[in-house]
Formats: C-alpha cells, structure tokens, sequence
C-alpha cells in the first residue's frame, strides 16, 4: 500500500511537471522585439521611460512625498545614500515591454546600477559610470543576462530627454536607454560613446 502510493505521489508530479512543461499556465504575450541590427556587428535596442508616469515606487532617505503613498523608507545609517526606483519600461511605440529599478548610492552617486526586466525576454543587470561623457550619455556595461541575454556583452546607455511638445498631459520627460549587446565571441568596437552619439543621430 505504501509502495503504491509513492509510486502515484511520484508519477504524479512528474505528470504535472510534463503539463505544465507543454501546457504553460501563463502564456506571456511577448511584444514583437524592435531591434536594430548594427552594420559593424551587434544589435542595439532603445527603451524609455516617461517621468513621472511610469515611476512605480522611489526609495529615499527623507523623502518629502513617498511613492507609493505610505511607503516607509528605512531609517539604517547603511542606507542613508542610497537611492531607488522602479519603473515601467516602454519600447519605441510606447508599449510597456517590462520593467527597470535604477539603484544609486553614495554621497554623489558614484555607484549606478540598472536592471531591465523582460518578462518574455529575460534580464539585463548594469553597471554605470558615476561622470556623463560627451552629449549627456552616461554609459553602463552589461554584466550579467538571463535567457535571451545570456552568454551576451556589451553597453547600455541612459540620458535624460526633457519634453519639448508644451502639452498639459506630457510628461515632463523620458529616461532613454539604449542597449548595445553582442554574443560573447564576437568584439565590441572601443569607441562606444561616439557610437552611441551617432545611433542618436541617426
């Protein structure tokens, strides 16, 4: 009796492990990718977000208007410098194509991390110089990649675009993000800032 009811414990979860294996129970709808293919090798890809309207949640010491309402940052002396947000990340038809929480610490910012969230794609975590080069960049590498990501290196860049249109419902601007991956064998031409200046152009 009791062989026979590990035997159908057992059987029954490798069942509903091959179920949900072919038969997912979230069917996540992926927007379709709007990758540029660049002619010296890699891809690139731009993401953005709209302030204030896609700011999800801020953390900061002594913050005079908490987001989400309520929200009580931690008093710990370790945590007096650091700031966090998280937002809603939109590709270049203004779909919201996943999410970013940017992580600054020290006195004058000097660490900056990003971590983009595609919930079909997978993850991109990266680190950023604290000093904007040349045009308002400030560039980060790529150093770590989950699922389409993985095995992957490369740059992300991030500037502030203010908003020119004068609408009352516009926002007051947009975070732009660009990446700039290649698969691991392959090189990434040294002059990354100029590049990133002349994809903006572009």
């Amino acid at each position: 009796m009791i062989k026979t009811l590990i035997a159908g414990i057992i059987l029954g979860v490798a069942a509903g492990g091959a179920g949900l294996y072919y038969l997912p129970a979230v069917d996540q709808y992926r927007e379709r990718s709007m990758i540029t293919v660049n002619p010296n090798g890699g891809n690139s890809e731009v993401f953005h977000v709209n302030i204030p309207m896609d700011r999800i949640m801020i953390g900061a010491p002594s913050q005079a208007a908490p987001l989400p309402v309520g929200l009580d940052w931690p008093g710990d002396a370790e945590l007096q410098g650091l700031r966090v947000e998280l937002f809603k990340l939109r590709n270049q038809k203004d779909a919201v194509v996943g999410v970013a929480s940017r992580m600054a610490a020290g006195e004058t910012g000097n660490i900056i991390e990003w971590v983009l969230h595609l919930p079909a794609r997978g993850s991109l975590y990266v680190s950023m110089r604290p000093d904007a080069v040349e045009g308002g960049f400030r560039l980060g590498q790529l150093r770590a990649g989950t699922r389409d990501f993985d095995d992957m290196h490369g740059q992300l860049s991030e500037r502030w675009v203010a908003d020119s249109s004068g609408s009352e419902d516009a926002p007051a601007g947009r975070i732009e993000l660009r990446t700039r991956i290649v698969a691991l064998e392959e090189d990434i031409p040294e002059d990354v800032s100029q590049q990133v200046a002349e994809a903006e152009d572009s």
